[in-house]
């Protein structure tokens, strides 16, 4: 990793022709103590040598886009990422060899890319989330607390919706709020969430978290999670209108985790919420 100049954090945004790329692209661009240092795109995109700011709708910012992650990890201080699970693996990877703070917006990881994560968490600060806005984070906030404070008389239910396109489900917010119910019962969430139901189910279990999934339009993500007694419901919402918050907050991430010990955080952490 190359010097830091003046307190400056060097950013590699990757997946960068993606929608959430070019909105990285341009938070970086916008926040103070934060500069692009490289864009990354797979092999072979029609992108390659493109400016990066151009791309992201901006004034040239003299980043020619690459696909060579190694050799821009090398000069950076962080890299944002946001896009799938097999190339997150190899970034976190990569990540950990150059020594500089890796955090990952993706989500629909299996169990051993989670793995793969942890151990490079073992060497850099890694910052994960399946979501990375403050309103998301303080609503799981008060999920727990709800869940906690109204017990198993109240159904949980999480009810999410998004984009045509978007390809995994639940979604990671989705999972997010899911586990902090079950954090407010003390209970594992795999061994309580209910992600499908179809047929004769049979009565509803007492103390399952459910989860219901809609897909459609341009929907940039629709989260609630309802909590359904005798005669009331309690619901905590949120309703994503831009995908920029998810920007913003995974750039105050990564100027959160520069120069941090090795570990691997979440935005509550990055938030205080957990203090």
């Amino acid at each position: 990793m190359g010097e830091d100049t003046m307190g400056t954090m060097r950013l590699v945004v990757v997946g960068a022709a993606g929608r959430m790329g070019r909105v990285l692209i341009r938070a970086v661009s916008e926040m103070p103590g934060a500069e692009l240092s490289a864009a990354v795109e797979r092999a072979g995109a029609p992108e390659i040598g493109d400016d990066a700011g151009t791309l992201a709708g901006l004034a040239p910012l003299g980043v020619a886009v690459t696909d060579d992650p190694a050799a821009a990890f090398a000069e950076a201080d962080g890299v944002l990422d946001f896009t799938l699970p097999a190339a997150t693996v190899a970034f976190a990877e990569l990540a950990a060899e150059a020594g500089i703070a890796h955090v990952i917006g993706t989500t629909g990881l299996a169990s051993s890319g989670d793995a793969a994560i942890e151990k490079a968490a073992e060497t850099i600060a890694i910052v994960k989330s399946g979501n990375m806005s403050l309103g998301v984070n303080l609503v799981a906030g008060l999920v727990e607390k709800a869940a906690r404070a109204l017990g198993e008389d109240f159904d949980i239910e999480v009810l999410e919706m998004h984009h045509r396109r978007k390809i995994d489900a639940p979604s990671g917010t989705a999972l997010l709020l899911g586990k902090a119910a079950a954090a407010g019962r003390n209970v594992p969430l795999d061994e309580r969430a209910v992600y499908a139901r179809e047929g004769e189910t049979g009565a509803r279990e007492t103390g399952a978290i459910g989860f219901a999934t809609l897909r459609g339009g341009t929907v940039i993500g629709e989260h609630n999670v309802i909590f359904a007694g005798e005669g009331e419901r309690v619901v905590l919402s949120h309703i994503a209108e831009d995908r920029t918050i998810f920007a913003r907050g995974a750039v105050k991430a990564a100027l959160w985790a520069h120069g941090r010990g090795p570990g691997l955080y979440s935005m509550a952490d990055v938030l205080g919420l957990n203090d």
